[in-house]
């Protein structure tokens, strides 16, 4: 059996959305200091839909895979469902992913949601009832974005 999937090397060699969106409505960036992974999420938000997503990644091949997959899951989709999109989802997508491979998945859940939450803090009055903005797990580190120490 190949270490890849089809899917991850046809999204690894032909990644879909790549690119920043000027302007967009939530951003998200996460990092992973073991890999070096880098991934950052602009989305495009009308009518509570998804109307645009793109993506810049600095990674390996599952990084990039899963961030093209991740972005093709959730464009058209209502940002509910979006909101609830899993790394596994993502793995599953790409018909899997070594297991040491699964942080790029877990990377690209982590920056779609958090560029939910930008939206959401940009837009208060949108959030869903009972909303609660993500905190990065700690083997992910959040990008920017100002923190007090």
């Amino acid at each position: 059996m190949a270490l890849y999937s089809e899917k991850v090397m046809d999204h690894f060699r032909n990644p879909r959305n790549v690119g920043v969106i000027e302007g967009a409505d939530g951003i998200g960036e996460v990092g992973n200091a073991k890999c070096g992974d880098i991934m950052k999420m602009y989305l495009k938000i009308d009518d509570d839909v998804v109307t645009d997503v793109k993506f810049e990644t600095f990674g390996c091949g599952s990084a990039i895979a899963s961030s093209s997959m991740a972005t093709e899951l959730i464009k058209g989709k209502p940002v509910a469902d979006a909101m609830q999109l899993t790394n596994k989802a993502v793995a599953e997508a790409l018909d899997g992913l070594p297991a040491y491979k699964m942080h790029c998945s877990v990377l690209a859940e982590e920056a779609i949601r958090l560029a939910l939450d930008d939206y959401y803090g940009k837009h208060p009055e949108k959030a869903p009832e009972g909303y609660c903005p993500m905190e990065p797990s700690e083997e992910h580190e959040q990008e920017g974005g100002s923190e007090e120490e």
